[in-house]
């Protein structure tokens, strides 16, 4: 899923800017201060989002803000507990199972990619043999990005012809193999999706079992994540959900909800909800999930020159915050959805916010703020 923002990982060729829709505030909008949760997802709602959900966590409670429809063709509103696709958070889910496998002996960050998956990557100047799974994880591999090459995400034909096709994970690797490597491997960083297919084609290499089930079975049952799945090839979002919007660039507004997730395996197939994925970010912050040696790995960041002071760990961005220090987190965006979450380094803070339709500089600014201020609230991180 393509970079459509230095913040945001998503489908192709949509436009960088739509025109901001007037929208009638939400309840309770005009007692809501400027830098209020309720006030910051109207700000994202006015940048032209169908729905938006957010929730926050820290010194001032547990704190929940919704605005808009999450059904524009029953004019359902969106409410705490719909669910999204969550897209590239997808990718912390993934790096925390193999940091997990690491620290149990069964592999080596250092591991080549070779030695899990021999020939796999390979041709046209891609050597495994030279590329680790650390490297996978802090997207310092080199390898292409295979999403460039999907019809689904490139157009509104493209996305209508092939929204339900089936892709193995090692077919999307092979789209990458058809592209010369961006760098030597260790000398760069580059976001790429590939990195993280790869990553869930050795969690199933080395426990015999998919990495949805990995996922299942290490993270999303022991913490009680009951609105969280990795649905494999079903197109469809169980239980209460926000609709996906997009235009594609150009044209009316389709309905993108229904996609064949497939497209974005261990790289981001996982549909969630705010609450789960608050409990995720913060039990991992809180060591909870992976044991010191393990998060500080995790936590080891190398600079990601998509924005000033933007650093990469396995799974993790590092964002600095205005108010001082920084946080963890991670940004997704598939077709029709866009979903950003941070949590301090101790777990104590975090903020989730989700919004659907194809946003544009201004909108991501405003999911940005909004979890800049909901971390803020107690000051210095």
């Amino acid at each position: 899923m393509r970079n459509r923002h230095p913040r945001r990982i998503g489908a192709a060729v949509l436009v960088a800017a739509l025109a901001a829709l007037a929208c009638a505030p939400a309840a309770g909008a005009a007692a809501a201060r400027p830098s209020s949760l309720q006030g910051e997802v109207n700000a994202i709602k006015a940048t032209g989002n169908e729905g938006v959900v957010a929730e926050a966590t820290g010194a001032r409670g547990h704190r929940f803000a919704t605005a808009g429809q999450a059904d524009t063709s029953t004019g359902a509103p969106a409410v705490r507990n719909d669910a999204f696709r969550i897209a590239s958070l997808t990718k912390t889910f993934t790096a925390t199972v193999l940091l997990q496998l690491a620290g149990e002996g069964r592999l080596s960050l250092d591991d080549s990619v070779d030695h899990w998956l021999p020939g796999v990557v390979s041709g046209n100047g891609n050597d495994g043999s030279r590329i680790t799974v650390r490297q996978l994880l802090q997207h310092t591999s080199g390898i292409y990005d295979y999403t460039h090459d999907l019809p689904a995400l490139a157009s509104t034909s493209g996305f209508l012809a092939n929204r339900f096709t089936s892709y193995t994970p090692a077919q999307l690797v092979a789209i990458a193999m058809r592209h010369a490597p961006s760098f030597v491997p260790g000398t760069d960083w580059q976001y790429s999706n590939t990195n993280y297919i790869l990553a869930g084609m050795i969690i199933n290499r080395v426990t015999g079992h998919t990495w949805q089930d990995e996922v299942t079975a290490r993270i999303i049952r022991p913490l009680g994540l009951r609105h969280t799945s990795a649905p494999v090839a079903d197109p469809f979002i169980p239980g209460p959900h926000l609709h996906g919007y997009s235009t594609f660039g150009s044209g009316p507004t389709i309905d993108v909800t229904a996609l064949n997730p497939t497209l974005g395996d261990a790289a981001a197939e996982i549909i969630s909800t705010t609450a789960d994925l608050t409990t995720f970010y913060t039990a991992l912050m809180r060591g909870q999930l992976l044991a010191p040696a393990q998060l500080a790995q995790m936590e080891s960041t190398v600079p990601a020159p998509l924005w000033p002071g933007a650093r990469y760990g396995l799974g993790l961005w590092w964002v600095p915050l205005s108010c001082g220090g920084g946080y963890y987190g991670h940004s997704g965006g598939a077709p029709g959805y866009n979903t950003l979450v941070g949590a301090t380094p101790d777990g104590q803070r975090a903020a989730v916010v989700a919004s659907t339709g194809d946003g544009d500089a201004d909108s991501q600014a405003a999911l940005d703020t909004l979890v800049d201020q909901q971390l803020c609230q107690a000051g210095p991180v």
